[in-house]
């Protein structure tokens, strides 16, 4: 079936549109509730059949050569750049993502495809001198890495393309069939993408992109025919698919509650105009928003009030206003959650200094002071627009804080001092340290993910690939 209505949207098994079950969601704005298409659902058996396509794929996709593996990506990503448009305008309708935003997203998840395509031409090995004990004299090792089979991929809503791209291009450069559950909030996305990769050739089976019911998704993580399983959400979720996911790989991607330093000799402007912008873009639902913020005392007073300005100035609204900055959170959970740790600080005595009020999904840009480290805004994941900031005068209790986190994904640090720099380096048990930027700035070729709490494994397309592939040995005389 050709995916030819606007507002009904098969699911994609192994090269097919399809509509076999009585299912569908109907996939709507969370900023205003208008439909934005009506998606069919697979089940269990629909399921069933992906991933025997993909066990069947297998062989196919780990014989295709690294040059076809890379003709496959370019397309996609040359795809992407000519729909950039129609793809932005539905990852602001289905996601309620600022329509500036949205472009920027496929910009990135185009770079992400293209970069993979370069990717797939340089797996590298190795040649192991196996001489350098006698017994090995006369003899050579090859080391060359192998795709480790079919992936079975979760991610969420708030990167619709270019989290998903993060799944599916290293899968496709690594040789590895992918079956796809996209976030129930934004399948769209994922299912147009999925028709330009069928489009640029990769083989029936290397992908299914499916709609699915918690209840129905099981087998994603507890089938033992997938090698490897990759999730992108809240941790809670992500734990137990490590423990109930036997023995095949697992990925996990699960969040954080990023925070910030601010040293004495940091560029004041600079450091708050980064900081709102890290803070609040898509409603601060990213999971290295800036969250908590740390400034040396003698700064503090002169950083918050810029701070504040700034973020009073930001605009609130429809995504698809050219001028919003932020636009509601996804659904009427995450805005009744946020309501209540908002209650819960103010009445712990914290003081908010801006904002704070919750109009349905719209969340008003919120910056707390005197905020306990006990506090749910400061020791979860809020994933909001919220942030807090507090004053130090150690630099050693300042690290100390941001370490205090069942979290470690990724920290930003502003200061000219190398000294600091490095010792914050050494101190702070994240994933990635980014200095004198926020904590949000990421490039999509760069190891991402994170430690504690926030998961295992690195996406970024060579450290992805890695971990989509093994190492195999061979041992070859040498005459």
């Amino acid at each position: 079936m050709q995916m030819t209505s606007h507002t009904h949207y098969p699911y994609f098994l192994a090269g097919n549109w399809l509509q076999t079950t009585a299912k569908s969601a109907a996939i709507r704005n969370p900023y205003n509730d208008e439909l934005v298409g009506m998606v069919q659902l697979g089940d269990a058996a629909v399921l069933e059949q992906a991933i025997q396509a993909a066990v069947n794929a297998r062989p196919v996709m780990q014989q295709l050569a690294g040059h076809e593996r890379a003709a496959i990506l370019r397309g996609v990503a040359q795809q992407l750049e000519a729909q950039a448009e129609d793809f932005a305008r539905i990852i602001a309708a289905e996601a309620g993502k600022p329509i500036k935003h949205a472009r920027a997203e496929v910009q990135r998840g185009s770079f992400t495809f293209a970069y993979a395509a370069e990717e797939a031409t340089r797996i590298a090995g190795d040649i192991i001198h196996t001489d350098a004990f006698p017994a090995g004299a006369g003899r050579m090792g090859v080391v060359r890495r192998f795709p480790v089979g079919p992936v079975a991929a979760i991610t969420p809503f708030n990167f619709p393309l270019n989290l998903v791209a993060h799944k599916l291009a290293p899968a496709i450069a690594a040789g590895c069939p992918l079956v796809l559950k996209p976030a129930p909030q934004t399948p769209i996305t994922a299912l147009k993408l999925a028709k330009l990769i069928h489009a640029a050739g990769l083989p029936p089976g290397g992908l299914s992109v499916l709609p699915l019911d918690l209840d129905d998704a099981a087998a994603l993580i507890d089938d033992d025919r997938f090698k490897l399983l990759t999730f992108t959400g809240g941790p809670q979720a992500g734990w137990m698919m490590k423990q109930r996911a036997g023995h095949k790989r697992v990925l996990l991607e699960l969040g954080g509650n990023a925070g910030v330093l601010i040293h004495r000799d940091a560029d004041v402007a600079h450091a708050a105009a980064r900081c709102v912008a890290g803070g609040f873009a898509y409603a601060g639902q990213s999971c290295i928003s800036v969250q908590r913020i740390v400034v040396h005392a003698d700064v503090y007073p002169a950083f918050l009030e810029q701070f504040v300005a700034a973020v009073q100035r930001l605009r609130v609204g429809d995504p698809f206003d050219e001028q919003s900055d932020l636009s509601s959170v996804i659904n009427d959970a995450a805005a009744q959650r946020i309501a209540l740790w908002l209650a819960e600080a103010r009445a712990a005595g914290a003081e908010i200094v801006t904002g704070g009020g919750v109009r349905g999904r719209l969340i008003e840009p919120t910056v707390i002071v005197n905020a306990g480290p006990d506090l749910k805004v400061n020791c979860q994941e809020v994933f909001a627009p919220v942030v807090t900031v507090q004053p130090y005068t150690d630099f050693a209790d300042a690290l100390r804080f941001l370490n205090d986190s069942p979290f470690g994904l990724q920290a930003g640090i502003f200061t000219n001092d190398l000294r600091l720099i490095m010792h914050a380096y050494s101190t702070l048990d994240v994933g990635g340290i980014i200095v004198n930027d926020s904590p949000s700035w990421r490039v999509d070729h760069m190891p991402y993910g994170g430690v504690k709490q926030s998961g295992l494994g690195r996406e970024g397309l060579r450290y992805a690939i890695e971990e989509m592939t093994e190492p195999r040995l061979l041992v070859l005389p040498m005459g």
